[in-house]
Formats: C-alpha cells, sequence, structure tokens
C-alpha cells in the first residue's frame, strides 16, 4: 500500500464516519455543517485522552459556541504555532492575534482541524454531553476538572494548576 492510497482510505473512512455521525446528531448544535462538527472533533480529540470525558469537553465547548464565548483552548494555538512550538506555551501565544488558531483572540471555531479525530471525539462532537459546565482545567492526574463558574473554575486552576502536584501529568498514559 503506497502512502497515497493509505491516506485516500483514511479519508473515506473519516467521511463515512462523520457522515453516519452527522446525520444522527443531536438537535441545536451550533454548527453549520459537518465539517465544523469534524473541526469541533479534532479539538475534542486533543484536549483529552480520557474516553469518558469527551462528551464533557465537547459539551463545555458547545455551550461555550452557544452563548458567544471564546473557546479559549491551548491545542489550537498549539497546532497555530507549528513548529515554532517549543512545549511552552507562553502569554504572548495567548495574546498573539495573528495566530489564527488563537481561540483566545479569535470567536468561534478555528478555520480547519487541529487533528486527525477518531470516531469517539465525532461522536462526542454530535452527542456532547448536558450539563451547565463552561469550564475545566486538567487536574494532574490525566482528567479535568468541570465549572459552572468562573469562580469555581479559577479555584480549580490555583488548586490544579498553580500549586501542582510533582508527579503531575497531562494525560492518563503519560509517565
Amino acid at each position: 500500500t503506497s502512502d497515497w492510497q493509505l491516506l485516500r482510505r483514511a479519508h473515506r473512512a473519516i467521511l463515512a464516519v462523520l457522515d453516519q455521525e452527522w446525520q444522527g446528531r443531536a438537535e441545536g448544535l451550533p454548527y453549520e455543517s459537518a465539517y465544523d462538527a469534524l473541526i469541533m472533533a479534532s479539538i475534542v480529540e486533543r484536549e483529552t485522552g480520557t474516553p469518558d470525558e469527551r462528551q464533557q469537553i465537547a459539551g463545555v465547548f458547545v455551550r461555550r459556541l452557544q452563548r458567544g464565548m471564546r473557546l479559549q483552548t491551548d491545542p489550537t494555538i498549539i497546532y497555530g504555532l507549528g513548529s515554532d512550538f517549543d512545549g511552552d506555551l507562553k502569554r504572548r501565544h495567548l495574546a498573539d492575534a495573528e495566530n489564527l488558531y488563537n481561540t483566545y483572540r479569535h470567536s468561534g471555531l478555528p478555520p480547519s482541524p487541529i487533528a486527525l479525530p477518531g470516531r469517539a471525539a465525532i461522536h462526542a462532537a454530535l452527542h456532547p454531553a448536558d450539563g451547565d459546565a463552561l469550564y475545566f482545567v486538567a487536574r494532574g492526574d490525566g482528567g479535568h476538572q468541570f465549572s459552572a463558574t468562573l469562580a469555581e473554575h479559577e479555584a480549580a486552576v490555583r488548586k490544579y494548576q498553580l500549586q501542582r502536584r510533582q508527579d503531575y501529568r497531562s494525560s492518563p498514559g503519560q509517565q
């Protein structure tokens, strides 16, 4: 199998999954097209490696879009930085409006997917969890703390980010 054959097969497969999931999507989603759902699924894919959090993450982002809030998600910025990203996301990166993938500075979805999402992330983007959480922060054990208010979120940031444990890890399988 050539690299092009493999890519074509993968492309056809993801389009088939996307079409199938799009046909059975939840109502009231803030997407204009299946491509928008693919972009959201790519963000969900990069935000968590914890399978049972995918729909919660998607729910947070869908509620943010529905309220006109910015997504404010680090993986989109990192994608936009490309090879300039050295593993350390800095304040200047968050302030950079030139980065079209900077969801701290630009409203709505970024211009394209940031990763190749799997079926579970596509499903989550099209069937987000209900709830009131608008924020989440990595706990350091591979999962996230979800919060409904900015005050709750800021407390969680203080607890999990500003006072990181020595064994902090951002994904479940990371050592």
